[in-house]
């Protein structure tokens, strides 16, 4: 079975600013895997540079097997690649519900994108507010919903950006529970997070960014022993 994304040697400018330099990464399908690091470490640019959303890159990027670092952005997302970005881009002048029926279906492989019943039954809260406004929503249910919106388009591998930051305890709770659900389900994750304690019992393997490189790589079973020197590398 190919691995559901290969990076290698990827390396990553914002115009003349280059930010990453000879990233590696192997992720299994079925995996969540965790992109840990300080703030500028090249995390989230990494996330970007795999749909091609940076000036230039170079390297090679295999998504399902299929190599990636020369198609554009719309043709990468159609390999079954789901993007959630920190921002999370919600329409405010269309409701909850015509935010979620907005996005076209790009894949195919876990047999299409998620009904609004199953959406709904995961985000209790959405199926409340599914006729407000997406400015009427609190930060929490903007997150659900940006979360939410990616799985009605068939991804299945999801690019997660600081899902959990400023939320409600409660609300980070659920976005637990959701992951959860989409580990049983099949889905691939990478995650870019700060919330250690939110990342670390989701996640089954590590990597750790430093200057746009990866500095360190293991399995969730090697987490306690490495506790040291994630505390040196990310200065918690």
């Amino acid at each position: 079975m190919s691995l559901a994304l290969e990076i290698s040697d990827l390396h990553a400018w914002y115009g003349e600013s280059h930010v990453l330099h000879g990233v590696d990464m192997r992720v299994e399908p079925g995996q969540v895997v965790t992109l840990l690091g300080r703030n500028g470490a090249g995390r989230t640019t990494t996330l970007r540079a795999l749909l091609g959303l940076t000036s230039r890159r170079t390297g090679s990027i295999r998504i399902q097997g299929t190599e990636s670092i020369h198609l554009p952005t719309y043709r990468i997302a159609h390999l079954g690649i789901g993007y959630c970005p920190e921002e999370r881009g919600i329409f405010a002048s269309l409701s909850c519900e015509e935010n979620l029926l907005l996005p076209p279906t790009v894949g195919d492989t876990l047999g299409g994108g998620m009904s609004l019943a199953e959406i709904y039954d995961m985000f209790p809260n959405l199926l409340e507010r599914r006729h407000s406004p997406g400015t009427r929503l609190s930060g929490g249910e903007q997150q659900m919903l940006a979360v939410a919106r990616i799985l009605r388009t068939g991804a299945n591998l999801l690019l997660l950006d600081e899902i959990s930051e400023g939320l409600a305890p409660v609300i980070v709770q659920a976005l637990d529970r959701m992951i959860r659900t989409l580990k049983t389900k099949g889905y691939t994750i990478v995650m870019v997070e700060q919330n250690f304690r939110f990342a670390a019992p989701l996640a089954d393997h590590f990597y750790v960014m430093e200057h746009g490189q990866i500095v360190e790589q293991f399995p969730a079973s090697q987490l306690q022993e490495k506790q040291s020197t994630l505390d040196s590398l990310l200065g918690v």
